[in-house]
C-alpha cells in the first residue's frame, strides 16, 4: 500500500516520443557546448530548454500587443467615443452590403 501511495504522489514521467534534428557548424557545437557545460546540464537539456523558451517568447510577441500609456489611452478613448464613420467608409459599407448581402 505505502508503494501505491509514493507512485499516486510522484509527478508523472514525460516520455520524449518526437525527435528534432539540426545541423550545426563546429563553432555553434562548441559554443553550446560550453554554455551547457557552465549550467551543469547535459546539452540535450539545454538545447531543449532554449528553444522551448525562445519558442514561448516568439508565440507571446505575436499574441500580445503591448501599447504606451499614451496609446493605451487613446485605443480606450476610441472605443469608448468611436469617430462617425466617413463618406468613404459609408460608400465601401454600403457596396459590401450589396455585394455580399447584411449578414
Amino acid at each position: 500500500m505505502a508503494h501505491a501511495q509514493r507512485r499516486e504522489s510522484a509527478p508523472p514521467v514525460r516520455r520524449r516520443g518526437e525527435r528534432l534534428e539540426a545541423r550545426v557548424t563546429a563553432e555553434q557545437k562548441a559554443l553550446i557546448e560550453h554554455a551547457a557545460a557552465l549550467e551543469g546540464r547535459s546539452i540535450t537539456d539545454f538545447v531543449l530548454t532554449s528553444v522551448q523558451d525562445a519558442a514561448k517568447r516568439a508565440i507571446a510577441e505575436h499574441e500580445v500587443i503591448q501599447l504606451s500609456v499614451k496609446d493605451s489611452k487613446a485605443f480606450v478613448e476610441a472605443l469608448l467615443n468611436p469617430r462617425e464613420p466617413s463618406k468613404k467608409m459609408r460608400e465601401r459599407a454600403a457596396a459590401y452590403v450589396a455585394r455580399y448581402g447584411d449578414q
